[in-house]
């Protein structure tokens, strides 16, 4: 029997060939400098931080080029699926500004030339692809059964060998077509393993975009490219996935970094060539255990999720942004000395990402998140935090719903100038930074955060004054502090700080503790955004009322 006649006992309905998919997937017509990527996650749960960092870099490498960056769904495990996964990683990608010119739109639908997009619809394809290999010679059937996968891993452990199908262990690698056939015939379970052509003594040199050279042993195992499903491993489909689909640049986390011999292997065998590889280093965090460095786990770290930023308010371009710092080296400069330009104008560069695991610093991100924050319009703060607040406090949002243009005027209180407040790292922080400006929310047992002049008579005596004698809602802001100079001026507080800093015990207080002391019976807090834009918001029978309760 000869190979083809195996070939086609072995796939009867596979009539296309090789050939006819490349007709079918012809090469793309794109610029010679344009990269062409692929995020490729399985649907086997949520997108975590890793997955989302992998997609950024191929979605900016893509674009910067004037590539192509497409969804690809490798679902050939199927034991492994969750249902309605693949809308999720759709919705949440979209959610941080990365959307794919080709490949899936949703569970079922797709878009572009080179699909499907999702691998359990591409069966007959892989099927093609490994019918040539047995027709070559240069794959077989496996009829392994588990007892003997099983003895085969325990006698390798026990004399320490490499575990694996190779060598001697690989039983059926040569058994003759005519025994293969009667076996086939006769009903025994079998998969469809590679004829590895590698020698373990001999080294494979890749050179990694971020890594540089890295030197392996060849691939001697004979992997499995078909299983008894008929649907293909991974190692299998990447192959097949990334040539038909024009792939220039793969790039994964690196955990994968071990899988090169088997698929550069695997392209040398057809004669294709190889795409470049980009492995990216995990993000880690110090133990609090340990005290060491470790990988952020699903298991451990609820911020491996990215459900954890946006429960937590933070906008999506912060993280973003965060992640760029983590990618490329040289932004964090380049974005100080371009704070209002465009992420989309900086270029990305693989020799600045480093090789070893960035260290994840939440901090950093709520510093980045503050600043993004600070920099939005008003109405865009209302808008975004009234989003936040419909999904996660019905209450506030009912009250900014009520106020819109209160609300607004709160957000913009020492927003336009030239160095913002920057009092809000998330959306959720909102509501805890001006709660004092709704009187909904200023009810019931206050807490009032006095400092320095705390007597309870003092107190009275200096809000008495103020409001019966100075306070005018009119007063535009110079008038407004001069006025607060007078009031300290009469009650024995130093007006100018100065003065008080050379003669401190000539004084009860300063002008600082006269404000502090108007600022803490009309809000309850000691640190708030300027207490002038604050009066003119709360109005005149609002304040007289909150004195009033005071």
């Amino acid at each position: 029997m000869t190979n083809k006649e195996l070939a086609n006992l072995i796939f009867p309905n596979i009539t296309k060939t090789i050939a006819d998919y490349e007709n079918l997937y012809p090469k793309r017509n794109l610029d010679e400098k344009a990269v062409v990527t692929r995020f490729a996650p399985s649907p086997t749960g949520f997108v975590h931080l890793g997955s989302l960092f992998s997609s950024f870099v191929a979605r900016k490498v893509a674009t910067q080029t004037n590539g192509i960056c497409f969804l690809r769904i490798e679902d050939t495990d199927q034991e492994r699926l969750v249902e309605n996964s693949v809308t999720e990683i759709i919705r949440d990608l979209k959610n941080y500004q990365i959307e794919f010119d080709e490949g899936m739109v949703s569970e079922e639908e797709e878009k572009g030339n080179y699909g499907p997009y999702i691998q359990s619809k591409r069966k007959d394809i892989y099927q093609a692809f490994a019918k040539y290999l047995i027709e070559e010679g240069l794959a077989y059937p496996c009829f392994l059964t588990k007892e003997e996968l099983e003895e085969m891993r325990e006698v390798q452990e026990a004399s320490k060998e490499r575990l694996g199908c190779y060598g001697k262990y690989a039983k059926y690698r040569d058994l003759p077509n005519e025994m293969v056939a009667e076996k086939i015939n006769n009903g025994e379970p079998y998969i469809i393993r590679l004829k590895s052509p590698g020698n373990f003594d001999k080294k494979v040199v890749v050179n990694d975009l971020i890594r540089g050279k890295i030197e392996f042993p060849e691939n001697d195992i004979d992997l499995i490219i078909i299983k008894k499903d008929g649907l293909p491993t991974y190692h299998f489909a990447h192959l097949v996935d990334d040539y038909l689909m024009g792939t220039t640049h793969v790039i994964r986390g690196d955990e994968w970094v071990s899988s090169l011999p088997v698929h550069v292997q695997l392209f040398e065998v057809f004669g294709f060539k190889a795409p470049k590889y980009a492995h990216l280093s995990p993000l880690m965090k110090i133990d609090e255990e340990t005290g060491g460095k470790r990988k952020l786990s699903k298991r451990k770290d609820p911020e491996l999720a990215v459900s954890f930023y946006h429960e937590a308010g933070i906008p999506e371009e912060a993280v973003l942004l965060y992640l760029m710092t983590i990618a490329n080296s040289n932004f964090e400069a380049w974005f100080d000395a371009n704070p209002n330009a465009s992420m989309n104008e900086f270029t990305f560069d693989f020799k600045k990402v480093s090789a070893s695991g960035a260290l994840f610093d939440l901090e950093k991100l709520n510093n980045i998140s503050k600043n993004y924050i600070s920099k939005l319009k008003a109405t865009e703060v209302y808008d975004r935090t009234l989003i936040y607040a419909k999904e996660f406090d019905l209450a506030f949002a009912s009250l900014l719903e009520k106020y819109p243009d209160y609300s607004t005027a709160i957000f913009n209180i020492e927003r336009e100038q030239k160095k913002p407040r920057k009092d809000y790292a998330t959306f959720k922080d909102v509501k805890k930074e001006v709660w004092y400006m709704y009187d909904e929310l200023f009810t019931g047992d206050i807490n009032y955060e006095f400092g320095k002049v705390n007597d309870k008579s003092e107190i009275h005596t200096i809000l008495s004054t103020y409001f019966t004698k100075y306070y005018n809602v009119n007063d535009d802001k110079e008038t407004w502090f001069n006025k607060i100079k007078e009031l300290s001026k009469e009650l024995g507080y130093c007006p100018d700080m100065k003065e008080y800093k050379a003669a401190p015990d000539a004084y009860k207080g300063n002008v600082a503790d006269i404000s502090t002391v108007i600022r803490v019976a009309l809000t309850s807090c000691s640190q708030t955004p300027d207490l002038y834009e604050i009066l003119k918001l709360l109005g005149t029978e609002r304040i007289q009322n909150r004195i009033s309760n005071f």
